[in-house]
């Protein structure tokens, strides 16, 4: 399949990384010779350097050949305009374009059938909603949801004091009290799928499986301590804060936001008539100080500079603030990342690119493609869930009989509504969802690829 990606940015970047190692043709737009000259060294792709919203540049990428074009500049209107002529030289091309501007979001679903759009991605208002999620659990690092938001993949930080230290996972049911599966443990940077034998470690993370409405009851009996969330300071006054701040004030929770920029300031001021804003340096230890981060419930760091995030959030960590949630813009360097006590992290690139993938997926192979796609352990595995149809092989057999391909597992069935965490005798029926957690070694397309031949 070929695809064309239109800016080489962060997005850009990170979807030709992806997509090329999955072994799809890839072509790349950019504006910037420096840029596309780099790109063309790590990745065995084809590079064309222009304004990707031309006609001619379009057509020397290749668009009458293409499959997909993805529009991912940082100009919502030159994605706009991207699509809008690609789609008008090839009519059988699907378009993805990244759309961050809230004015726009009104008139693209009144105009759904004057813009060529497959799909539009916001990034700032994913990572808004996921870190509105983390809020809700504040036990939980990161939460990846699946069977339309009854079951769920979270991730845990295990300390020197937690009741799960020193534990095998045959231990786990008689430790947490409740039914749950860890899928993968993250340890010094590598990603494992632990067996029963599994002992876990001071400094793990484990990504745990479980239906939704166990959650509450694994943080209680871990002693994790949940707390309703009242009072949340945000750092950053860019999309993501304002897409966040709007939605933590409906839901009547108290939010204070510090930004630098004064013109800035009084245009969230307007927007947003129920928070609190205040314009100043959000590093200033003083000025955190003087605005409550002692006394409020989460930190949220949201600048546009991730070494300035990391910092105001080892302050919020150091003043023991319940909660800290800290937005990366690159997410690279993990293992580092791991090692510094600055919360659960958000990744709003992470999540584009995520919901790109699933499309692009999808787009390949139609029948039987994945209703979810989730990177769990910093990248390192995927979280996929599928529907059982006619197709799909061994309907009604018991897992123990199945011979699946190495570093993968089924962690999840539901049936009729409910939630199954698998044993040997487990089984599926046509209808069910099923959940598989597999490493990045092969692509699996549909729910037949784990199993050997």
């Amino acid at each position: 399949m070929k695809i064309i990606i239109a800016g080489d940015g962060k997005v850009g970047a990170m979807l030709t990384r992806q997509l090329s190692a999955e072994g799809y043709d890839i072509t790349i737009i950019d504006a910037n010779p420096r840029v596309l000259e780099s790109t063309e060294e790590l990745y065995d792709i084809m590079a064309v350097q222009g304004n990707c919203a031309t006609m001619d540049v379009l057509e020397r990428a290749g668009v009458h050949e293409a499959d997909l074009l993805i529009a991912a500049t940082s100009a919502d209107e030159i994605n706009l305009l991207c699509c809008l002529t690609a789609h008008g030289m090839n009519d059988k091309l699907h378009t993805i374009a990244r759309i961050r501007n809230p004015e726009y979001t009104d008139q693209i679903v009144k105009m759904r059938e004057v813009f060529p759009l497959s799909l539009t991605i916001n990034p700032e208002k994913q990572a808004a909603v996921e870190i509105e999620r983390l809020l809700k659990y504040p036990g939980f690092l990161k939460r990846d949801t699946f069977a339309k938001g009854r079951v769920e993949i979270v991730e845990l930080r295990v300390d020197k004091d937690s009741l799960l230290c020193n534990h095998t996972l045959a231990d786990l049911d008689s430790v947490v009290g409740c039914k749950v599966l860890i899928c993968a443990v993250l340890r010094n940077g590598s990603a494992v799928a632990p067996d029963g034998n599994y002992t876990l470690l001071a400094g793990d993370r484990i990504f745990v499986t479980a239906p939704t409405d166990t959650l509450e009851t694994l943080l209680k009996n871990l002693k994790v301590i949940t707390h309703k969330v009242r009072r949340v300071l945000l750092c950053g006054g860019g999309r993501l804060s304002y897409y966040l701040a709007k939605q933590l004030d409906q839901s009547g929770i108290a939010v204070r936001l510090i930004e630098q920029d004064y013109d800035r300031c009084l245009q969230l001021a307007n927007l947003l008539p129920g928070v609190t804003v205040i314009q100043g340096d959000a590093s200033d230890e003083r000025l955190l100080e003087s605005e409550g981060m002692d006394d409020c419930d989460a930190l949220v760091t949201m600048t546009g500079i991730d070494e300035l995030n990391m910092v105001i959030s080892l302050q919020g960590t150091i003043r023991k603030v319940p909660q800290v949630i800290t937005k990366l813009g690159r997410m690279d360097n993990s293992y580092i990342l791991d090692q510094l006590p600055i919360g659960s992290t958000v990744s709003p690139k992470q999540l584009c690119c995520n919901t790109i993938v699933r499309y692009v997926r999808a787009l390949h192979n139609q029948e039987g493609a994945a209703l979810s796609v989730h990177a769990i352990a910093d990248g390192k595995a995927e979280a996929l869930e599928f529907c059982v149809d006619d197709d799909t092989r061994h309907i009604g057999e018991p897992l123990k009989k199945l011979h699946l391909k190495k570093n993968v597992l089924v962690v999840c069935i539901t049936h009729k509504g409910r939630q199954e965490i698998p044993g040997g005798d487990s089984y599926y029926e046509k209808g069910d969802t099923v959940i598989v957690v597999t490493s990045r070694d092969a692509v699996i397309y549909q729910l037949n690829d784990i199993f050997e031949a």
